[in-house]
This record gives C-alpha cells, sequence and structure tokens, in this order.
C-alpha cells in the first residue's frame, strides 16, 4: 500500500547520534582541547625541532674559542646572543648543539624503560603464580635499589672518548627507570585479567599472547603514555645529572656538561647570569612541557580530575560550586533530562 506524502503526511524526525557516540566523541576529542596538552604539545614540538635542526644552524662550533685576548665570560650582544665563556666559547650554539644528546638520550631511555615495564608488568599481572612472584620480586628489586650510585657505577664503565655513544647512555638510564611503570602495569594488569571479555576471550580458545595484545594492552594504552613521559623526565633530570657531576665526557655537549662547565669555573658565585641561566631554564621547560602531557592524560582517564579541571564558567555551566571544600574533589554528575510541560501537568 502507497504511503502518502503530502502536507498532512508526518515528517520524519531528523537523525541524529546515538548518546554512546556523542559521548565517545566527546572522550576522544576532550584531550586537544586541553589547556594543558595544547601548552605542553606546543613547548615539545619547539624542543623536538630545536634537537632537529640546532645543530644545523648553530652560528659556530660550540668547542671554538673565538678570542684569546679575554678570559673573563662576556655577556649576551648581538654577535653572541646568549654571551660567551672564560674561553670565549659562543654559549648559544653550546645550548643548538647539546639540545640534540639530551633529547636523544632522554627518549632513549624512555622507550626501553617503557617496553621492559609493559612486558614484565603485564606478564607478571596476567600469568601469576610463580611466574608473578619471581617477576614482583625484580620489581621490587628494581624499585629499592639506589639509582644514582648504580648509574655512577655503570658509566664508569663507559668509553672515555669524546664523543660517547648516545643511545648507550639512554640504553644504562633505562636500566633503572622501568620498575615504577612495570608496579602500576602489574596492578591494572591484575583488575583486567578476571573481566568478562577476558575471560570471554580464553573460553573461545584465544591464545594468552592475543589475549594480551589485543584485550588487555588496548585498554592500558593511556597509563602506558603517561608511563613513558615520566620516564622521559627522567631521563632528562638524569642525563643533566649525571653530565653535571662530571661522569660524562666534558667535550660531549649536553645541557648538563654546560652547567658543569659552569659550576666548575664557579659561574654563579661570580654573577655569569647567562652561563648556567639558559640551560637550566632549557631542562626546566623541557620537563614542564612532558609534565604538562602527562597532566592532560592523567584528566582524560580520571573523571575527577578531568571535572576538577573545568573553568569558572564550564563549572557554573555543569551546576558545580564555584569553591569546593578542602580535600573534597569535585565530580560532574550528568544532568537530570528535562520533563515536557504536558508531562509535569499529567503528574
Amino acid at each position: 500500500m502507497a504511503i502518502g506524502t503530502g502536507v498532512g503526511a508526518a515528517e520524519a524526525p531528523p537523525v541524529t547520534a546515538d548518546p554512546p557516540a556523542r559521548e565517545m566523541k566527546a572522550r576522544t576529542l576532550r584531550i586537544p582541547r586541553s589547556p594543558k596538552v595544547l601548552i605542553g604539545l606546543g613547548m615539545l614540538v619547539f624542543f623536538v625541532l630545536l634537537a632537529v635542526i640546532g645543530p644545523l644552524v648553530a652560528p659556530y662550533d660550540p668547542s671554538a674559542s673565538l678570542s684569546s685576548t679575554n678570559g673573563v665570560p662576556q655577556p649576551p650582544s648581538a654577535a653572541h646572543w646568549l654571551g660567551t665563556t672564560q674561553t670565549q666559547q659562543d654559549l648559544l650554539s653550546q645550548i643548538l648543539v647539546g639540545g640534540r644528546s639530551t633529547m636523544l638520550v632522554a627518549i632513549m631511555a624512555g622507550l626501553v624503560a617503557t617496553a621492559l615495564s609493559v612486558i614484565i608488568g603485564v606478564t607478571s599481572g596476567y600469568v601469576g603464580g610463580l611466574v608473578d612472584d619471581v617477576l614482583s620480586m625484580l620489581i621490587n628489586i628494581g624499585l629499592v635499589l639506589p639509582a644514582l650510585p648504580l648509574l655512577i657505577v655503570m658509566t664508569g664503565f663507559l668509553p672515555k672518548d669524546a664523543n660517547p655513544s648516545d643511545l648507550l647512555i639512554g640504553l644504562i638510564i633505562s636500566l633503572t627507570g622501568w620498575a615504577w611503570g612495570a608496579r602500576v602495569l602489574r596492578v591494572q594488569t591484575l583488575s583486567l585479567r578476571n573481566q568478562d571479555f577476558v575471560q570471554s576471550a580464553r573460553i573461545v580458545g584465544e591464545r594468552g599472547w592475543r589475549i594480551i595484545g589485543f584485550e588487555i594492552l588496548p585498554r592500558l594504552l593511556p597509563i602506558i603514555a603517561s608511563s613513558f613521559l615520566f620516564t622521559v623526565i627522567y631521563g632528562i633530570g638524569t642525563y643533566t645529572a649525571l653530565a653535571f657531576l662530571g661522569l660524562i665526557n666534558g667535550s660531549h655537549w649536553s645541557w648538563g656538561t654546560i652547567l658543569f662547565w659552569a659550576q666548575s669555573q664557579t659561574a654563579a658565585q661570580n654573577g655569569y647570569w647567562w652561563w648556567w641561566v639558559p640551560p637550566g631554564l632549557a631542562v626546566a621547560l623541557l620537563g614542564t612541557a612532558l609534565a604538562l602531557l602527562n597532566f592532560g592524560i592523567d584528566e582524560f582517564i580520571n573523571p575527577r580530575l578531568r571535572a576538577a579541571g573545568l573553568s569558572r564558567r564550564r563549572a557554573r555551566k555543569t551546576g558545580l560550586p564555584r569553591r569546593f571544600p578542602l580535600g573534597v574533589t569535585p565530580v560532574r554528575q550528568p544532568r537530570a533530562p528535562v520533563r515536557p510541560a504536558a508531562e509535569e501537568a499529567r503528574s
């Protein structure tokens, strides 16, 4: 039977996305809208570009003494934007060249440490039994070992050449920075291995490696990303500390090496602020960029932090109070559906 399409025919309601689909879309697009993530990502892109093109655009050789007539560090000028050292080496060139070494060591340490954390932590939490006991003992040993004395001993075996391998240094640093991430991933895996979707995969005959790779790891990606960023921050601080202590060859330029030479020449006591402030500020800003990204990921995976990070205007729109009691974390509750006037009259 034909259906009329005249004026009197009822029009079909507009097709709208399902509420779960809208919620998933809003959740997916929440990270780019976070000011923490945007600022941190912008700063991180700047430092990555600095590490890539820095040695190419450095105006001078960082080890070259441009003048032998004056043994006093020169302040910033038109010829040397960040001043010079006591041997008239250009500090801007040292910072541009040293940024690549610092970034390479930190990223290498983050990648290797995160891989170790995933392999050991997830395997320990999923397999259980004797394997869990042995790997948990290994994690606990990694947590209680003092990192800095161990790194001092391990770096003593590095070759004493002018250009030590940044990848090898990053690998050594990663051996002391994987245990914290492994502990967190083990706990999260323990909470997931008895879930219904994991049990269903076991019932249908899925192998253990496939359950870990396709069922558990996708749900741990935010935690793995947060662990990677935290380990990169650890790598930056550790490498800078090792170079500052003189455990890395002084002719291998990094931001920590610049601070080592500034400290050895008492730059802070003599007022040569341009020698130690720029490299120290570069280390602090790079760590801040990674920390902001880490905070953004935490807000994305933790609804309490996401609600606490709302602006005042958005907090008023969602019905949250302007000020919260000390020690109480606000949680944004979904709004109750508005009842039509006719339904209100009938009730």
